[in-house]
């Protein structure tokens, strides 16, 4: 059975940093592209960020670029976003998503997705 285990989040201060990781198991994804959504109370889900199957190609939404970084393991079968700089405006649940193509993901397709971990940033 496929899962993806978000970690990381927690309550920071406008201008801190949170690192979020995503485990996986029941599966490798070495050859996937893996990516971070969130999405916020009375919003829309939001791509934040994507990176494809060998790390060598990434994509950040405009809000988050410069801010944070997304990184991937393969080795251990993990994902990972770095994210400083926080805003208000960050606060939302971050969630893991993995999806066998690189534009896949960069349109909201995925194949396996996450529980979420909340980030809340206070202002």
């Amino acid at each position: 059975q496929v899962q993806l285990v978000e970690s990381g989040g927690g309550l920071v201060q406008a201008g801190g940093s949170l690192s979020l990781s995503c485990a996986a198991s029941g599966r490798t994804f070495s050859s996937y592209a893996m990516g971070w959504f969130r999405q916020a109370p009375g919003k829309e889900r939001e791509l934040v960020a994507v990176i494809n199957w060998s790390g060598s190609s990434t994509y950040y939404a405009f809000s988050v670029k410069g801010r944070f970084t997304i990184s991937r393991d393969n080795a251990k079968n993990t994902l990972d976003l770095q994210m400083n700089g926080l805003k208000a405006e960050d606060t939302a649940v971050y969630y893991c998503a993995v999806g066998q193509y690189y534009n896949d993901l960069l349109h909201g397709g995925y194949e396996y997705w996450g529980q979420g971990t909340q980030v809340t940033v206070s202002s």
